[in-house]
């Protein structure tokens, strides 16, 4: 890492991690000796957030507690679009109930997603991922929902605009 750097090379770190902000990423990899800052990480919801802003969307969130202030500088007044990411255990029925009723209520709903995955692992077992989520308000909506994180095209050409690199470098 330190050899990149020192080349002069741009650099970006890509996670797909959608249940804590950039910040406490970093500092996680900061804590295993990793020379790394918040500006050189791109993921999802920073992601999402350049889409929402160029588009002029304001978001209805359904995502996990601790990202929420990723969403900070985001106008989130009167939803014209859902963002969905890892929720955990706000994937309740309530809330997929309201994000659900955000999109049916638009004649061109939008639906961002964060991931598509099906399952993850954690300490006590399986848990279901945002995909399976999605694909019920796919379903539902009959919307086809926007991936913003790994590995769609979009998630990476933000880490380029965030470099100010175009794609063919």
């Amino acid at each position: 890492l330190n050899r990149i750097k020192a080349s002069g090379l741009k650099l970006r770190f890509c996670t797909n991690e959608t249940q804590a902000t950039r910040e406490k990423f970093v500092k996680k990899l900061q804590g295993m000796g990793f020379d790394i800052s918040v500006a050189e990480v791109t993921a999802p919801a920073p992601a999402a957030c350049r889409i929402l802003k160029e588009r002029g969307l304001r978001p209805h969130l359904l995502v996990h507690d601790d990202l929420i202030p990723e969403f900070a500088e985001i106008d989130k007044a009167n939803p014209n679009c859902v963002v969905i990411g890892d929720a955990a255990e706000s994937f309740t029925y309530a809330n997929l109930n309201e994000a659900f009723r955000v999109l049916i209520g638009m004649e061109k709903p939008v639906l961002l997603s964060l991931g598509r995955g099906r399952y993850y692992k954690e300490t006590d077992g399986l848990k279901l991922d945002v995909g399976a989520y999605m694909k019920a308000l796919e379903y539902a909506c009959d919307v086809q929902a926007e991936v913003v994180g790994k590995p769609s095209k979009k998630f990476f050409e933000s880490a380029l605009a965030e470099m100010g690199v175009p794609p063919q470098q």
